[in-house]
């Protein structure tokens, strides 16, 4: 079981949640609350008393990329966000190696034009820095950890993580065997969160390591609530309507592509709620003859032709 430095065990209820206009105090950016299901809960918190990576599937805008954060902010742990793009490699998340810096400061000792560049050259520990993972390993306590989107890498990206998740070591090998930074091994068990979007098959060494679950789309009923927790929309009648309205487009959408397919998502109706609580009293009956604002939903043309001009289209009720 992961704890803290005062040895406290550490368990997830998913109930305390950031104040209206809280912000992330590194970042800036404001804070939402984050609603889990139970089931999202028992996995989180059978991650950590197994010491598991927990990998989450689900369709785009489910909430697997925010759990993480809720997961820290409620634990009161740092947070670190490594966001998987098709170039990066496995190691960037433990660390890099500032070879090329090195070699300039060399050349910049050698000529005898920079000392300070000669102190630094010769050691070779101040070249390194790390990555989310390198300084989750190296803080005391334990730290929550988001792998998003691993599916975006190469192949071998989940394989090249096995030793580093499961045993929570890894060398750096450009620094002389005996540095302190030669051998990492972590003083406090990350909470490693690990997203995947489903376009690639993980290897299955890599799945044994990890925990599993798939994060359901929020029904009517966690639609509302999310909206209630992050607007003061009035009255609950439009509420209500724009859930709605919002809930038959993507059943349409599911019916015309299949479950793969994709549909409208919350990050979507967010914005679609930001834009339709600023409008007239008219709004309610709009809404029940137009799809109001369609490129805030749609984004393809094909989507947009299909779904937003044909119900501008429908008589009125």
């Amino acid at each position: 079981m992961v704890r803290t430095l005062d040895g406290k065990r550490l368990k997830y209820i998913g109930k305390v949640q950031p104040q209206p206009g809280e912000q992330d105090p590194e970042t800036g950016q404001i804070l939402y609350p984050y609603l889990p299901s139970e089931k999202l809960v028992e996995a989180v918190n059978l991650a950590i008393a197994l010491e598991r990576p927990l990998l989450l599937k689900g369709e785009p805008g489910c909430g697997k990329t925010k759990l993480a954060r809720a997961v820290a902010y409620e634990l009161g742990l740092p947070y670190e966000a490594w966001y998987i793009k098709s170039t990066s490699r496995a190691r960037d998340g433990l660390y890099t190696y500032d070879a090329v810096g090195r070699l300039r400061d060399a050349q910049l000792a050698a000529s005898k034009i920079d000392e300070e560049a000669a102190v630094k050259a010769k050691n070779a520990d101040a070249y390194v820095e790390w990555g989310p993972l390198g300084r989750a390993f190296r803080d005391e306590q334990p730290t929550v950890v988001l792998i998003d989107e691993i599916d975006k890498a190469d192949i071998d990206f989940p394989n090249d993580l096995l030793l580093e998740l499961d045993e929570q070591r890894f060398e750096v090998t450009e620094v002389k065997q005996n540095s302190l930074l030669k051998k990492i091994q972590a003083k406090a068990t990350p909470i490693v969160f690990i997203t995947s979007n489903d376009e690639k098959d993980l290897p299955d060494a890599f799945l044994r390591r990890c925990l599993f679950h798939y994060v359901k789309f929020p029904e009517r009923q966690q639609l509302i609530e999310i909206v209630k927790t992050r607007f003061t929309v009035s009255p609950l009648e439009l509420v209500d309507a724009i859930i709605d309205r919002f809930l038959e487009l993507r059943e349409e959408m599911r019916r015309d592509k299949g479950e793969a397919g994709k549909k409208v998502s919350t990050s979507e109706l967010m914005d679609w709620v930001r834009i339709l609580s600023h409008q007239d009293d008219e709004i309610l009956s709009k809404l029940k003859t137009e799809l109001l604002y369609p490129g805030v939903l749609l984004k393809s043309w094909d989507d947009y032709r299909r779904y937003g001009e044909q119900m501008r289209t429908q008589p009125e009720a």
